[in-house]
């Protein structure tokens, strides 16, 4: 028992307090899809990854991952993963119209969620070493050319909205390792032109109208804009306290597109209203607080580069899938963190936050000594 203790004071149950009421709320949710069609297997099959990812969440706390500090490992690990993203051309499944599953027969694995936190991983890795001379307007370049890889990998199969997140978890760790004022010009006028090159010769019709809904979502309602438009209507007659629990009637007569994955939250907020939306929202601002806050406290710029990397993985997560769920943004398929449908996702999201916690052990013990020479990038 004295052996476990200590180990066990490395989860921070603060931040565990936070995410089990979002997850019970996406499996409330769910479980009240029972009556309809897979609606009671969305539920029970939700319960097990989630049951899955928190054994993850606590395996990999108790791990030592300071070995992902090295170079030859990292690169090996993401080498690997864009080896899998190029293997889903050939034996990827088509869901949604994009080829970015691998379907094992039992169950279906999304490559792209494992890539992000990869992703995070190397990036911070890079910025480390680099913290002094990061004023110098090539590392933004050679930084964005590991997230260029995955970024391009995903947007072919197609799938928009992870290509985006993977850009801007590029972008939020380049903002976070001090880049200049004008260096943060330089990479605007950049992604307005990748922006401009993709619109004009790349994102096929259909993404198009996406973006286009984005401006005016009414334009189309029966078509390109029907997502957006129930997803709003969903929202906004849940009005203030909601219809009960199982009484909405946007998911329950099946006017709400995948009502158990992308468009949670409006499933959610139909039943349980602007104050139930509130709570989440405040939860979700908790959990980004709490790994902000760990982050701070990182032995090293690695670590502290990590956490901050996490937040961001979360952060675009979140303000994406919210965001289209009320109609502000182009619906792109993104998941609620904790809270949609899936496994793979949920899987690393549990993963990431159980590094994060592993990152404690020695975040404190650490001479000054040390921390200078990461610094300096001795």
């Amino acid at each position: 028992m004295k052996s476990i203790s200590p180990a066990l004071k490395r989860i921070d149950w603060m931040l565990v307090l936070f995410i089990v009421p979002i997850i019970s709320a996406g499996l409330v949710t769910m479980k009240g899809f029972a009556p309809l069609e897979d609606g009671g297997l969305f539920f029970n099959k939700q319960i097990i990854w989630t049951l899955i990812g928190f054994l993850i969440f606590f395996v990999f706390s108790f791990i030592d991952f300071r070995f992902l500090k090295r170079t030859d490992v990292l690169v090996t690990i993401f080498l690997f993963n864009a080896g899998i993203l190029l293997l889903l051309f050939i034996l990827g499944h088509i869901s949604h119209g994009a080829k970015s599953w691998l379907n094992f027969g039992f169950f279906s694995f999304q490559p792209v969620d494992m890539m992000k936190l990869v992703l995070v991983l190397i990036l911070a890795k890079y910025f480390s070493r680099r913290h002094v001379e990061i004023r110098d307007i090539k590392h933004i370049f050679i930084s964005g050319f590991y997230a260029f890889i995955p970024f391009v990998l995903v947007l072919l199969q197609p799938d928009f909205g992870s290509a985006m997140i993977i850009f801007f978890i590029w972008l939020g760790m380049v903002l976070v390792s001090g880049i200049s004022k004008t260096h943060l010009f330089v990479v605007f006028i950049s992604g307005v032109l990748i922006f401009a090159t993709f619109w004009f010769f790349i994102f096929a019709p259909y993404q198009k109208a996406r973006i286009s809904n984005f401006l005016n979502p009414l334009t189309d309602i029966h078509g390109s804009g029907y997502n957006a438009f129930q997803s709003t209507i969903a929202v906004g007659s849940g009005e203030i306290v909601g219809k009960g629990l199982g009484f909405g009637t946007q998911s329950r007569l099946k006017f709400l597109p995948q009502p158990q994955a992308d468009f949670i939250f409006a499933a959610f907020s139909e039943e349980w209203g602007f104050i139930g939306s509130i709570f989440i929202l405040l939860l979700y601002v908790a959990i980004i607080w709490r790994i902000l806050y760990f982050a701070t406290f990182g032995a090293y710029n690695f670590e502290i580069l990590f956490g901050m990397g996490i937040a961001i993985f979360f952060m675009s997560h979140i303000l994406i899938n919210i965001g289209m769920n009320l109609g502000l943004l182009p619906v792109t398929g993104i998941p609620l963190p904790f809270m949609s449908y899936g496994g793979s996702h949920l899987i690393f999201e549990f993963a990431g936050l159980g590094i994060l916690m592993s990152m404690k052990r020695y975040a404190r013990s650490v001479h000054r000594d040390d921390t200078k020479n990461e610094f300096l990038g001795v």
